[in-house]
């Protein structure tokens, strides 16, 4: 293997390294309680090491952040993915990411550290381009697939309404603790009730056109 090869590999695996550890160090004693040190030991790397991949704790949370959020949408985007009907793909959206809000890394790193330790602009700059970018493209299909012409402006305003409330499910579903199963029950009906009656909506010949430009 060529030098300049070997050295991407190796920058490549350190990084991965640091990731991996600091991932399970914010997930289990949040951001607060993460000790620079105790990551660098767990990767079995220097210092100066983390350095030169990350400025400080804070980019190293962020880039935590920013791979479990994607790893997050990839899942949804499996589960979207294995249904065909529109209105399917949004309840196996909702199903796939209620199951993600009770998993640790996502629960403490997204949920619960992300908004104090990015700062609010930065948190929702993050979250725009992942998640809800995801929650506009199932807003679109499921609207699009019973109305003739939609539009964006309207496709926005829906988009950015579901994501709110899907955030207020997930905060709900991830405080439950124990009662997570029975929380995700709960949401699961709340938010199947709000999609099946735009649905219905929809289907009856709703318009959804800018009501500002009329």
């Amino acid at each position: 293997m060529p030098p300049a090869r070997l050295r991407r590999r190796l920058t490549g695996g350190t990084k991965r390294s640091l990731l991996d550890v600091a991932e399970a160090h914010f997930a289990e004693h949040g951001y607060a309680a993460t000790n620079l040190d105790a990551v660098v030991a767990g990767a079995e790397v220097t210092k100066g090491a983390l350095y030169h991949h990350f400025s400080g704790k804070q980019a190293l949370f962020e880039a935590v952040f920013a791979r479990v959020e994607d790893d997050g949408v990839s899942r949804i985007r499996a589960a979207v993915a294995a249904e065909d009907d529109p209105w399917e793909q949004a309840r196996g959206a909702l199903r796939a990411f209620l199951e993600i809000v009770r998993e640790p890394a996502y629960r403490r790193v997204v949920l619960q550290d992300g908004p104090a330790v990015l700062g609010y602009e930065r948190f929702r700059e993050l979250e725009h381009r992942s998640s809800h970018a995801l929650v506009r493209e199932v807003a679109e299909r499921v609207l699009g697939a019973s109305v003739e012409v939609v539009d964006p402006v309207m496709v926005d305003v829906f988009s950015r309404i579901l994501h709110g409330a899907m955030s207020a499910a997930g905060e709900h579903v991830a405080e439950a603790g124990a009662g997570g199963e029975a929380a995700t029950l709960r949401v699961e009906l709340a938010m199947g009730v709000i999609v099946e009656g735009l649905r219905l909506q929809a289907e009856a010949g709703l318009e959804l056109s800018d009501p500002a430009v009329d």
